[in-house]
């Protein structure tokens, strides 16, 4: 008598493949699980740093939303404010009179409409039309000869320059290329003037080499284009950067009363940072901007430029030392910043040389153009983008060990989501603006000489200048102390690691964070027999 099987038998089911690649993905997951303990440690891990707490450990979800509604609430604001804002440039229309081969050559004397400080900047464009009726698109070199006469007020006429001087000494003339598909021709840059000291200018061109191209598809038309700043948006300009600097004054101030009674070595990095940005934001927004209009020299211009790509290179830099010292508690200059510096400090370099260097050759000669020195132009854009990949190279990897190693943190994890959070946005938003003002005329070589390198609508100008503040006024806010202390209603100072505040917390009292197991400390004490019972 079979009495145990009782004469049955039982098979259990297999499921098929999909049971078998679950278990698989099951374990697989088990084993992450376990991996994960030593790759992100626990909240109970100590750090030797002591820092204060800022407001960010004490936000709830409510108040951070608060805070990114009101960050896009201003920035839309101030995108809206330059949408209805003025055009940037104004451009006043010269038709050439001349008939025959006069149009093929000139001269073609023309004066400048009425033109004040607030124009900033002047651009003379030609752009032909002929009367090709094929398909044939044609590429044609020829030579341009301009002077260039400021009328005083006493209508006396003030040689500016000469068509015998220029950037390139051995030849009087200054080589342009004619590119046309049917009837139309790409417009070309004749001159431009950096400053303007006049309000009139008298300003002769003449052609040379087109005598062929003429005889063969037959100019019919030639337009110059005077493009100069609309002096309302320069207006528009001085006073949003002064509203801009008096917010940011008013901001640094509040900042650093906020931590007057903390000492600067029990800061966190991130407010060491935002006391060093916020003043760098002042100089951004520049109080010397009005200079520029009230003097006739290149010294507030080239002041502006450094001023605005320093403030640029210190939020990258600001980027790579948060993501590193979140973890890293030493900070030595020679291991920890000198990486850092040699990174930023080429970007600045380059940055300062590519923002500056057009236009003090073109204060020089109003004719420069980039082909004349195309090769060290074009090493030097090669040597910024380098540059640039190696940045974004190395950030990636601080990020990746940053969220590898501190996300099971509740604090720290905190930290790492609203500085990644904000910095996405900054970036794609400047991302965005640059895509949609150069498109690929970025990897160009004429990306720093025509005149679409500069803003092509207020909202541009607002999106970026807006977008940076506000960025600034958010993390000074968030990194301000809180006004709760996390640690105790004694001790104004707690670790480095928020949660060690909250040994002596309930389980209620914890705001992030939980006791799952893969938040448990690394090693534990053994029990006692006592707490067995």
């Amino acid at each position: 008598m079979e009495a145990p099987g009782l004469g049955y038998s039982y098979h259990l089911p297999s499921g098929g493949w999909n049971l078998k690649v679950r278990n698989v993905l099951t374990q697989f997951s088990d084993l992450f699980s376990e991996f994960n303990k030593y790759i992100a440690p626990a909240y109970h891990h100590d750090r030797c740093e002591r820092s204060v707490p800022m407001r960010l450990y004490s936000m709830h979800k409510r108040e951070f939303v608060m805070v990114f509604v009101a960050f896009f609430a201003c920035f839309g604001l101030a995108v809206f404010i330059g949408l209805a804002g003025p055009p940037i440039t104004a451009t006043t229309e010269h038709r050439v009179r001349l008939n025959g081969s006069d149009m093929a050559t000139g001269p073609f004397i023309m004066k400048t409409p009425a033109l004040s400080t607030y124009s900033q900047q002047l651009w003379v464009i030609a752009k032909f039309s002929t009367a090709n009726n094929d398909d044939e698109r044609y590429d044609k070199t020829f030579q341009v000869s301009v002077s260039i006469d400021g009328i005083s007020p006493e209508d006396h006429l003030i040689s500016i320059l000469s068509s015998g001087s220029g950037h390139n000494s051995r030849a009087i003339f200054r080589t342009r290329h004619l590119r046309c598909e049917r009837q139309s021709c790409e417009e070309l840059v004749v001159a431009h003037l950096g400053s303007l000291d006049y309000t009139h200018y008298m300003i002769t061109v003449r052609f040379y080499g087109l005598e062929g191209f003429h005889q063969r598809y037959t100019i019919r038309d030639l337009m110059f284009y005077f493009k100069n700043y609309n002096p309302a948006f320069t207006q528009i300009e001085i006073w949003f950067r002064l509203i801009f600097l008096l917010a940011a004054f008013i901001m640094t101030c509040w900042f650093g009363h906020s931590l007057r009674k903390y000492p600067v070595t029990d800061w966190s990095i991130e407010q060491k940072w935002i006391s060093i940005l916020l003043p760098l934001l002042i100089l951004y927004n520049n109080p010397l901007f009005p200079m520029i209009f009230l003097l006739n020299s290149w010294v507030p211009g080239m002041l502006d430029a450094i001023m605005q790509t320093t403030f640029l290179c210190a939020i990258l830099m600001f980027w790579l030392c948060v993501y590193h010292g979140l973890r890293q508690n030493e900070r030595k200059i020679a291991t920890f910043y000198l990486p850092k510096f040699l990174v930023i400090g080429c970007l600045w370099v380059a940055a300062l040389i590519l923002a500056t260097w057009l236009r003090c050759t073109e204060l020089e000669d109003p004719t420069y153009n980039y082909v004349l020195d195309t090769s060290n132009y074009y090493g030097l854009k090669v040597f910024f983008f380098t540059v640039g990949g190696i940045y974004i190279a190395y950030l990636a990897l601080l990020m990746l060990r940053a969220y590898s190693e501190l996300r099971s943190m509740p604090y720290f994890d905190l930290r790492l989501r609203f500085l990644t959070l904000l910095a996405v946005i900054v970036a794609g938003v400047c991302a965005l603006v640059t895509a949609r003002q150069f498109g690929a005329g970025v990897l160009e070589d004429s990306f720093a000489s025509r005149l679409s390198t500069y803003y092509r609508t207020s909202a541009q100008f607002m999106a970026l200048y807006g977008l940076l503040n506000f960025y600034l006024y958010t993390m000074a806010y968030v990194y301000s102390p809180g006004i709760q202390q996390v640690y105790g209603q004694h001790s104004s100072i707690t670790k480095d690691n928020p949660a060690f505040s909250m040994i002596n917390d309930s389980d209620e009292e914890v705001i992030y964070g939980s006791d799952e197991d893969s938040r448990r400390p690394l090693t534990r004490a053994p029990r006692n027999a006592d707490d067995s019972d």
